[in-house]
């Protein structure tokens, strides 16, 4: 039985008869009539009693009747549903970065969004930080923040906006009399990162790696309050993207020192599956992270 022949007993049913129902199912009265004989034929036994002044449900119409008012509700709950994910309206959306100071900005975005879309639930995965590729092409995530983007055509990568990552270094360091930082001057350096592998360090994966030079030493904490109070007290240096500087840097104590002599520039990218691109809550979620990335 298909979903037509549902609608065509209900809508028989509350009309009372063929005659009313002829409007709603848009079809002759020739028509309807040979589709209910089918159907009768096909289950084996009457759905109405043909009356005079009207047609009332068998006991198989009945069974019929009040399937047919449950699926074609749970249809058209469902298809509503459809539209609100095409139009943008609502939805699930995970979302993680491949640095955990990337995390500083997406709080106050997130309530931002809330707010313009409150239907929208975004789930931030914190354990895919450093792999959010790995995981969104194992369908974890649904949109990856990278700097690092991979060459597989199954991603899809849109541009948010680039960064410059520095060198932060304690005032009385041998390095605070540079302009900017060759790879050799890390050689003799301890080096303090928020957390292991090195690879997705961006001075060693876009830098120092490159130049074949390692650190001398290499600390991870992973608070940058912290891990900024260690490089006051000379224990060590820090890399870091100059916007995520801004609610920590406040002291004579501490020199912002450019890595290379263009500067370590970065681009960021939200990446998504090509086969997501026509996801309409995923674009529109993209497009204003983008331009609230680009106001900072």
């Amino acid at each position: 039985m298909e979903l037509r022949h549902l609608n065509l007993i209900k809508t028989i049913a509350e009309e009372k008869g063929i005659t009313k129902s002829l409007g709603k199912l848009f079809l002759t009265q020739s028509a309807v009539s040979h589709q209910l004989k089918d159907i009768e034929e096909r289950i084996g036994a009457k759905i109405f009693y043909r009356t005079k002044n009207q047609w009332l449900l068998t006991d198989e119409g009945k069974i019929l009747y009040d399937s047919a008012v449950i699926i074609l509700k749970e249809l058209n709950s469902a298809m509503v549903k459809v539209n609100e994910l095409r139009e943008g309206h609502t939805g699930c959306l995970r979302i993680a970065t491949e640095c955990y100071t990337s995390y500083h900005w997406l709080p106050s975005f997130l309530s931002k969004m809330n707010i313009l879309y409150p239907d929208l639930e975004v789930k931030i995965i914190i354990e895919a930080t450093h792999k959010p590729l790995e995981k969104l092409l194992s369908n974890e995530l649904d949109v990856a923040i990278t700097s690092d983007p991979a060459t597989d055509k199954s991603i899809r990568y849109i541009e948010l906006f680039k960064d410059e990552v520095i060198a932060i270094v304690q005032k009385d360091n041998i390095l605070a009399r540079k302009k900017y930082l060759n790879a050799p001057d890390f050689s003799d350096q301890t080096l303090i990162i928020h957390s292991y592998p090195m690879e997705t360090v961006t001075v060693y994966q876009h830098f120092l790696k490159g130049h074949q030079t390692q650190p001398k030493q290499v600390i991870a904490i992973p608070l940058t309050e912290v891990a900024l109070e260690m490089v006051k007290t000379g224990m060590g240096i820090m890399t870091l993207p100059l916007w995520s500087l801004k609610p920590f840097v406040n002291s004579h104590e501490l020199l912002q020192i450019k890595i290379g002599q263009k500067g370590l520039i970065r681009t960021h990218y939200a990446a998504i599956r090509q086969e997501d691109s026509s996801k309409k809550y995923i674009l529109d979620f993209i497009e204003n992270l983008k331009e609230e990335l680009c106001n900072r």
